[in-house]
């Protein structure tokens, strides 16, 4: 069986020599650029099945890199790496196609745990499941462009937040979401107020996935939540 091959951009020469060797410890495959202008010609050579960008690159930052990669293929899982906080760092991330968003200092068992969960993603649904019309979830059909959930030939119209805040979970299901990414992604910041509204929208939501008791969002206390279908 062929190995999965990994394009891993990074400047930080130390990080990028343990994260490449580590990787091809466990059997993948690495393919590692430190000039973010070669990226994208190195992605064509290589065809990765994963990539694993840092934001802060020379010549070309990972988020002109993601965008040239898109051109190319819509398709292939993108994780960034950044040492940056800002939360339109993140949103910027997201809206650009990223599957997930990793901050430094990062664990090497955390990367290759969400490469992995990039991946099974990706093979599950056979398409980037940001740009997917529509998503089975469990009895329930979610039409994204519609804003639509539907079960039995009954079907729920949702609010642009709601669509935006269900997709999220679902993209992240099976893992633990930080609750503060929740609100800064959906809703900008995480504000006081902004908290409440999630909290109000996670009692909606449950009550619109009531008719499959296998879909379950958990709430885990100080952390954030689990979305399990």
């Amino acid at each position: 069986m062929s190995r999965i091959k990994v394009l891993y951009a990074e400047d930080e020469l130390f990080l990028g020599k343990i994260v490449k060797e580590t990787l091809e410890g466990r059997g993948f495959e690495v393919e590692m650029e430190t000039d973010g202008a070669q990226v994208a010609p190195l992605f064509k050579e290589c065809n990765p099945d994963i990539c694993i960008l840092d934001i802060m690159l020379p010549n070309r930052n990972g988020f002109e890199i993601a965008e040239d990669i898109r051109k190319i293929n819509d398709d292939i899982p993108i994780i960034f790496l950044t040492a940056k906080t800002q939360t339109e760092d993140v949103i910027k991330g997201f809206r650009l196609g990223a599957n997930d968003y990793i901050r430094k200092p990062f664990s090497m068992e955390e990367l290759i745990v969400r490469i992995e969960n990039a991946l099974r993603v990706h093979k599950e649904n056979g398409v980037n499941t940001i740009n997917q019309d529509i998503i089975s979830l469990g009895k329930y059909q979610f039409n994204l462009n519609r804003q639509v959930l539907s079960i039995d030939s009954q079907d729920r119209k949702l609010s642009y937040r709601e669509t935006e805040l269900l997709k999220y979970l679902w993209l992240n299901r099976g893992d633990i979401i930080d609750r503060r990414d929740v609100l800064n992604v959906i809703w900008g910041n995480d504000s006081f107020f902004n908290s409440r509204n999630l909290d109000v929208y996670i009692t909606k939501i449950r009550s619109y996935l009531k008719e499959d008791p296998a879909i379950e969002i958990i709430t885990i206390k100080g952390v954030g939540y689990r979305f399990v279908s």
